[in-house]
């Protein structure tokens, strides 16, 4: 059977390993002023993008997903003659209007799929499951990373399927934002009062950094810690520790709003890397998608994993 992997552009996975495995991508649109780019995961093209709009805008954009009628049409054009069964795994409903679009597309896609299959040579069915991954960003990426590893090891539908929903449950996406007026300024813009004046004024006055945890649709801070650089240590010691317990996957992804040197130059960073290569872990890095970043600013980084429930104490 022909097993395809849908992800959106939230999903943040090194785009190298998107196209080595096939995954296609429902691409954001994000529109600045005049300025506009399909974010298609494009590091370089995000990074230019970085530098002329996010710094002094980026609060302003406007972000627009793929719609029902474009995933439908993405699927009955391309997708339900290379596949036999599709994995469509979104960002949280929570956060985004993806996973509705794309559960309102598939009746469409499922009701008029047959005369293009039949068409095109193929007599079997096809089907498709959409999965909330229930959080964001790197964290994402472990949901896809597995549908990756089930589908080279030829598990069937079904094993991939309860497989990828119990990750969907168990995945952490943990970020440390560098900027709190930038992100409160851009949750104002959304009509999202998770960020209130006080707490930015005051963070940024004592330089307390929150720690921001996604996790089975809900996003909210867990911890305020003071000092980015000494806050983004303290996560990276903390996944350390989450390795030591034990993962549900062999995975780990980071994902930084910038340059990835400036991410390899942050302390802590070399230890978790060390620890991976320890126990096993292969850690998925890349710079975080536009559409990421308009929402959070730049220097943002994520750490996302799967594991059982736990607290996030330092």
């Amino acid at each position: 059977m022909r097993i395809g992997i849908v992800v959106d552009s939230t999903c943040d996975l090194p785009q190298e390993f998107l196209r080595a495995n096939d995954i296609v991508l429902l691409p954001i649109t994000v529109r600045i002023g005049d300025a506009v780019l399909a974010d298609n995961r494009d590091e370089e093209a995000t990074l230019e993008f970085l530098r002329a709009h996010i710094a002094t805008r980026g609060h302003e954009a406007e972000t627009q997903p793929f719609t029902t009628q474009q995933i439908r049409d993405l699927f009955l054009q391309r997708l339900v003659v290379d596949y036999d069964h599709v994995f469509c795994l979104t960002v949280t409903r929570t956060r985004s209007p993806i996973y509705d679009n794309a559960v309102q597309a598939s009746f469409a896609i499922l009701n008029e799929y047959r005369p293009i299959r039949q068409a095109a040579g193929h007599t079997s069915p096809f089907a498709l499951r959409v999965i909330d991954t229930q959080t964001l960003f790197a964290a994402q990426g472990i949901t896809a990373v597995e549908a990756v590893r089930l589908r080279k090891q030829e598990a069937s539908v079904a094993q991939m399927r309860t497989r990828l929903e119990e990750l969907a449950a168990n995945s952490y996406g943990y970020m440390v934002p560098r900027d709190l007026y930038y992100l409160r300024a851009r949750a104002r813009a959304k009509g999202d009062r998770s960020v209130g004046l006080i707490g930015a004024a005051l963070g940024s006055a004592l330089d307390i950094k929150p720690v921001l945890r996604g996790w089975r649709g809900a996003t909210e801070p867990v911890a305020k810690l003071k000092g980015f650089e000494s806050t983004v240590e303290k996560l990276f010691d903390f996944t350390i520790g989450r390795i030591r317990a034990g993962l549900m996957t062999p995975t780990v992804c980071l994902s930084y709003g910038g340059e990835l040197d400036e991410l390899r130059f942050l302390p802590g960073y070399n230890r978790l890397h060390n620890e991976c290569k320890e126990h096993g872990i292969e850690i998925y890095e890349c710079v975080m998608g536009l559409t990421g970043m308009v929402n959070v600013g730049k220097g943002a980084v994520v750490v996302g994993f799967a594991a059982a429930p736990h607290e996030f104490k330092v």
